[in-house]
């Protein structure tokens, strides 16, 4: 019969290392269920202010529930990861680190704001600004197979990883394939709200409990990750519109710069915000989709800003 397991919120990594001695097997349709520290590993609480991103002790950042062993598992099979229940532990935080994001040149001082997440489906940005709360972590991934030099967290690969995809909640199943034997799944890094993108490097970090249901595909060949969603994917926010800036240009990158830049133009002035905070309020909550790529040698990022964000 399936069992359930409970992850030690003692044991955590920081880099991926096949080598690493699994700390929990098990058999494929058992659940695992987690308590997650935020991605700082307890650098950043509710009290800090901006002056703590300047301390950062890096080695310590993206700290990982895992691995987790799969029993049968080989390379050429599949992990199935299904996101059972996933919610906050009450707080978390959001911030512009000096260097990192999409636009490090525009915004190069720290920035830091603490959230209430204890108010439900929601936590305020601004008394008339509210932000959906729909958790998600931002790192599932099993061991890629080369991990000769302990390659760190931050980017995500064939094997899954850091993806910040938010549409992986609750409800969700993700196909990880694997590359060592028992995969050795790891997660973490657990976001409480998130627009596609993460354009300022940080969604709203947050402690997490989660459940997760294993499963095993034998012989299923995935050259990345894939995941199914159990309905819409934006339910909160789909109701009252969308505001759009598009960024064209022969470069994808720059048209998605030129598009955010838009953006927090159009939010600073039209809801009155210094450009940083619309910079971050992007960061959690407007979508980056790339609206073309056929028509050469011009491409087109557009940015959608959800309406019901604003009361």
């Amino acid at each position: 019969m399936a069992r359930t397991h409970y992850f030690p919120g003692d044991r955590v990594h920081y880099v991926w290392d096949n080598e690493l001695e699994p700390v929990l097997e098990v058999e494929p349709g058992d659940t695992v269920v987690y308590q997650t520290r935020e991605v700082s590993d307890g650098q950043i609480t509710p009290d800090s202010t901006a002056d703590a991103l300047a301390t950062f002790d890096w080695d310590r950042v993206y700290p990982l529930s895992g691995p987790v062993s799969v029993r049968g598992a080989e390379p050429g099979d599949v992990v199935e990861v299904e996101v059972v229940d996933i919610h906050t532990l009450g707080w978390g935080w959001t911030a512009v680190i000096p260097g990192f994001g999409l636009l490090p040149e525009d915004f190069p001082d720290a920035y830091l704001k603490i959230f209430d997440l204890t108010t439900g489906d929601y936590t305020l940005f601004k008394d008339d600004v509210r932000i959906p709360v729909e958790p998600f972590f931002g790192t599932m991934g099993v061991s890629p197979a080369d991990t000769t030099e302990k390659p760190v967290i931050m980017p995500p690969g064939p094997f899954g990883g850091n993806m910040d995809t938010r549409h992986i909640t609750k409800g969700s199943r993700l196909y990880l394939p694997v590359q060592v034997p028992g995969g050795l799944f790891s997660c973490g890094d657990a976001h409480a709200a998130q627009g596609d993108g993460e354009v300022c490097v940080t969604g709203i970090e947050s402690p997490m409990y989660a459940a997760l249901r294993f499963g095993l595909i034998k012989g299923r060949q995935l050259r990345a990750p894939q995941f199914v969603t159990p309905g819409p994917l934006t339910p909160k926010s789909e109701g009252a519109g969308w505001y759009a800036t598009m960024g064209v240009g022969p470069d994808l990158m720059r048209a998605t710069q030129d598009s955010m830049r838009a953006m927090v133009d159009h939010v600073s002035a039209t809801y009155h915000m210094e450009p940083v905070e619309a910079y971050v309020l992007a960061s959690l909550a407007v979508d980056l989709k790339i609206s073309e790529v056929v028509d050469r040698p011009n491409w087109i990022v557009s940015s959608y800003l959800p309406l019901a964000l604003f009361r």
